[in-house]
C-alpha cells in the first residue's frame, strides 16, 4: 500500500510538470500580462494522484483474485455469492417489479419515455446475448433485425391498416426469418470473417432502405404510424405513453422468461459447448448447422418484435435510425453488462442508455467517458459488471434410503 502511495505521489507530480503550460499559465494578450491558475494544478495533482492510487489498487486486487484462482480458492465476489441466493433475488425482482410497475405513476411523461428507451434496448441486448453471449457468434449487424420489425409495422400498417398487436408477432417472425437468411452464408465463419460479414449484413439494410423509394420512402421515411390500440380507445400522449410502458414491461419479463429457460434448456447447453469449443461441440455430436441457425434466428425474432414497438412510440421511422452505432451500442450492452449474464445485460442497458439522458451537462465528453469506461471493464474486469452464474445441480442422495450393511 506504502509503495502505490509512493508510486502515485510520483505520477502526479510528473503530470503537474507536463501540464503546467497549459493549465496554470494563461496569457492575456489583451493586457499584456500573464495569469497564474494556480488552482488549476491543484487540482490536476489530486485528480492525477487520485486515479493513478486507484488504478494500482485494482491491478493489485486483480493479481491477488488470480493468485487464488491458482491455488483453488474462492474467486467469486460477494455479489455474485449474494445474487445465487435463490431468496434475495425472487425478493429483488419483486421490489424490481413493484417500481417498475409504480414509475409511471410517480413521474412524469418525459421519464417515462427515457425509461421506454432504456427497456427497448434491454429486450435489444437480450435478443443479441444469445447469438454472441451464449453461442459465441459475433454480430455487428445486429440492428437489421430490429430496423426489419419497424420497417414490417410501418409498411404493414400503412398499406393495409394491420393494427399493433396483429403486427407484433408478425414483426418476430419476419426478423426470425432474416435471422436464418443470415445465418446459412455464414455458417463456416469464425472470428473476424464472421464479424465483417454481420456488419456488411446491417449496412446493406441501411442502404436498401434508402435507396428502395417504391417500398420504403428512401430517407424520407414513413411517418403517421398507427400507436397501441387499448380496445379502440383514444388515449392522449400520456396515456399512450404509460401503455406503451406497461406494454414494454411485459415485453421485458417475457423475454427474460425466455432467454432464462432457453439458456437451461438443451439448445442453450449447446450454444454454450460451441461458444466454448466449436471442434469439440462437432465431436460430440452436435448439429452445428442447426445451433447456428437457431441461435441466430432466435436473437433476431426479439429485435424484429421490439422493433415494431419502437416503430409504434416514435410513429415514424427512417434509415437514419438504424445505423452501425446502434449496433455497436446494444453489443457494447452485452459486453458490459457480461456476455450470457441476464442480469448484467439488463444493467449495462440501463447504465449505457440512461446515464447519458440524466448526465447531459457532460455530453461533450459522452464518448471519451465511454471509451474510458470500456477500456477499464476490458483490462480489470473483462467478464462484465456481472459474470455469467452457471447453472449447477448437487445430488444429495436418495432420501429414507438405509443401509443393510
Amino acid at each position: 500500500m506504502l509503495q502505490n502511495l509512493k508510486q502515485s505521489l510520483i505520477v502526479s507530480l510528473w503530470f503537474v510538470f507536463l501540464t503546467f503550460p497549459l493549465m496554470v499559465i494563461r496569457v492575456n494578450t489583451m493586457d499584456q500580462v500573464v495569469v497564474w491558475r494556480w488552482m488549476n494544478m491543484l487540482w490536476v495533482a489530486l485528480a492525477s494522484f487520485i486515479l493513478s492510487y486507484l488504478w494500482r489498487y485494482m491491478l493489485t486486487r486483480q493479481q491477488m483474485r488470480k493468485a487464488v484462482a491458482e491455488e483453488g480458492g474462492e474467486t467469486r465476489s460477494k455479489l455474485q455469492l449474494l445474487l445465487e441466493d435463490m431468496s434475495f433475488r425472487y425478493k429483488a425482482m419483486g421490489v424490481l417489479l413493484l417500481a417498475a410497475l409504480i414509475f409511471p405513476q410517480v413521474f412524469d411523461t418525459y421519464q417515462s419515455t427515457i425509461m421506454i428507451s432504456a427497456l427497448i434496448y434491454v429486450v435489444l441486448g437480450l435478443g443479441l446475448n444469445i447469438s454472441v453471449g451464449l453461442a459465441g457468434l459475433l454480430d455487428l449487424g445486429y440492428v437489421a433485425f430490429f430496423g426489419v420489425g419497424a420497417y414490417s409495422y410501418a409498411l404493414l400498417n400503412h398499406h393495409f391498416d394491420l393494427g399493433f398487436w396483429i403486427t407484433l408477432p408478425i414483426g418476430g417472425i419476419i426478423g426470425c426469418l432474416f435471422g436464418v437468411v443470415l445465418g446459412f452464408p455464414i455458417l463456416r465463419l469464425r472470428g473476424d470473417y464472421l464479424a465483417i460479414v454481420t456488419l456488411g449484413f446491417g449496412m446493406i439494410f441501411k442502404v436498401v432502405m434508402e435507396n428502395w423509394s417504391s417500398l420504403s420512402f428512401g430517407p424520407s421515411g414513413i411517418a403517421n404510424i398507427d400507436k397501441p390500440s387499448f380496445f379502440g380507445m383514444d388515449l392522449s400522449l400520456a396515456d399512450s405513453t404509460i401503455y406503451i410502458y406497461y406494454i414494454m414491461i411485459a415485453l421485458v419479463i417475457f423475454t427474460i422468461l425466455v432467454t432464462n429457460r432457453l439458456k437451461n434448456s438443451r439448445i442453450g447447453r449447446a450454444w454454450i459447448a460451441m461458444r466454448e469449443d466449436e471442434i469439440a461441440c462437432v465431436a460430440m455430436g452436435i448439429d452445428m448447422a442447426r445451433t447456428k441457425l437457431s441461435a441466430y434466428a432466435l436473437g433476431a425474432f426479439w429485435a424484429g418484435m421490439v422493433g415494431v414497438l419502437f416503430a409504434s412510440k416514435t410513429t415514424f421511422i427512417n434509415p437514419a435510425s438504424f445505423t452501425f452505432m446502434e449496433s455497436a451500442i446494444i453489443l457494447s450492452i452485452v459486453v458490459l453488462g457480461g456476455m450470457g449474464s441476464i442480469l448484467g445485460v439488463i444493467l449495462g442497458a440501463f447504465i449505457l442508455i440512461l446515464l447519458p439522458e440524466y448526465m447531459r451537462a457532460f455530453s461533450e465528453y459522452r464518448m471519451l467517458a465511454f471509451g474510458a469506461a470500456m477500456v477499464i471493464m476490458m483490462i480489470f474486469r473483462p467478464q462484465g459488471i456481472i459474470s455469467n452464474l452457471r447453472q449447477t445441480y448437487q445430488y444429495k442422495g436418495l432420501k429414507g434410503k438405509t443401509n443393510n450393511g
